[in-house]
């Protein structure tokens, strides 16, 4: 049986062409908004620029020293300078793998203590009588948190167990439903881009990137980028004070959106060894970095001021699977705190510590009163792998926060 032929314009060759075609006037067209890294006609070198008449466009490719038998313009142009900046076509995506989200399950829950003075009852009985004359304890403070092992519900009010025979009304206690989502990746090799977390929280309204870096053209794509989105990180520009990031192809989003690591595998000065725990506070993310490759990443909340995480080079020195941790830090005690059962916490300066916080909701801005707070999976995987005596170095890129030995006490939580 005689095949049909197809016409010239149906083949795979054909619409290769005319889509180089398209791209080379899309790139190169009169009035069309041109890549702001594309190498154009006007900016061709003089040696180039006296051929232009008899010189061709290179063809599609990616070359790594300025041609001189072609123009480097239009589609290799474009190309070459997207492989400079780590993007290759098809771009490769970051290889990560999320951790185990069994890491995030606890065996205990939590509550919030909402009244001042809240009564701790000695028995079921008295709690569910509300007799306060036998409570045996109360708990007070600005910042109050407990964890119950069990729960009761009579005639529609419900009652917890925060210790062996020690209950609390449901009058008193708020229950936290769900923990912090874990945002940790763990890396077989280091990346070879810098990557980071969208965080959206404090956005006029969904964050989608722009073709240009900067607020002076309503150039948006239409890619609206979702909270805790894994993006890459090519390139930098600032515009007004602000830093863009360009995370593909002609795709800009503002700075402060994005939590970014930038991967550096060279121990910070100091550290005589290959393993050490990097806390960035200006994009409030952590890196670990193991035989001098980054092995895990996630997003953190640091000290919000005046209780800055202090910068330095420390060293974890104790560890602990769950602790309370409680202190106040005026002298009248009216901001005072008192938090059960603190999953997964490692002390490295003073009362600073890397810990699991339940009662955070978001991660990704200073929010804490000095120590590092991670989501309780991330945290519980740090543990797993953290030693005593490993180097935790804390540092801010941008130099805001002050390093002053003074201005720091122990620190909180």
């Amino acid at each position: 049986m005689m095949r049909k032929r197809r016409a010239f314009w149906q083949s795979p060759y054909a619409r290769m062409t005319l889509g180089l075609i398209c791209l080379c006037l899309a790139l190169l067209g009169g009035n069309q908004k041109r890549p702001a890294y594309a190498q154009t006609l006007e900016s061709v070198p003089p040696a180039q620029g006296d051929h232009l008449a008899t010189t061709v466009l290179c063809a599609p490719g990616i070359y790594l020293t300025l041609p001189e038998d072609c123009l480097l313009a239009g589609p290799a142009a474009y190309m070459t300078e997207l492989a400079r900046l780590g993007i290759s076509l098809p771009r490769l995506p970051l290889d990560y793998a999320p951790i185990d989200p069994a890491l995030g399950e606890v065996d205990v829950r939590y509550g919030q203590v909402v009244n001042p003075n809240a009564p701790v009852y000695g028995s079921l009985e008295d709690a569910i009588k509300r007799n306060k004359k036998n409570a045996v304890a109360r708990l007070d403070g600005e910042t109050v948190y407990i964890s119950y092992t069990q729960e009761m519900e009579m005639d529609g009010r419900r009652f917890y167990m925060i210790d062996y025979n020690q209950w609390m009304t449901a009058n008193d206690v708020s229950r936290i439903g769900v923990l912090p989502r874990s945002n940790g990746l763990i890396f077989r090799q280091t990346p070879k881009n810098p990557f980071g977390w969208v965080l959206n929280y404090f956005a006029p309204g969904p964050v989608e990137t722009k073709r240009t870096p900067g607020n002076q053209n309503s150039d948006y794509t239409g890619h609206i980028l979702e909270l805790y989105e894994v993006v890459q990180v090519y390139a930098v520009e600032t515009v007004n004070e602000e830093s863009w990031y360009l995370i593909a192809p002609d795709e800009w989003v503002l700075g402060k959106y994005i939590a970014r690591v930038i991967p550096n595998t060279t121990p910070p000065e100091g550290v005589p060894g290959d393993r050490w725990i990097e806390v960035n506070l200006y994009d409030q993310t952590l890196a670990v970095y193991e035989n001098r490759q980054l092995i895990f990443a996630t997003i953190i909340a640091s000290g919000a001021e005046p209780f800055w995480t202090q910068p330095g080079l420390f060293q974890i020195y104790e560890k602990h699977e769950k602790t309370p941790m409680r202190g106040s830090f005026s002298a009248d005690g009216s901001d005072a705190y008192y938090l059960e059962d603190v999953p997964w916490t490692m002390y490295y300066d003073k009362a600073r510590a890397l810990h699991g916080a339940y009662w955070r909701t978001k991660m990704g801005f200073e929010q804490s009163h000095g120590c590092v707070n991670m989501a309780v999976g991330d945290a519980h995987w740090l543990f797993n792998w953290a030693q005593v005596g490993d180097w935790v170095y804390v540092w801010d890129p941008s130099g805001r926060t002050p390093t002053d030995p003074a201005l720091y006490g122990a620190g909180g939580f």
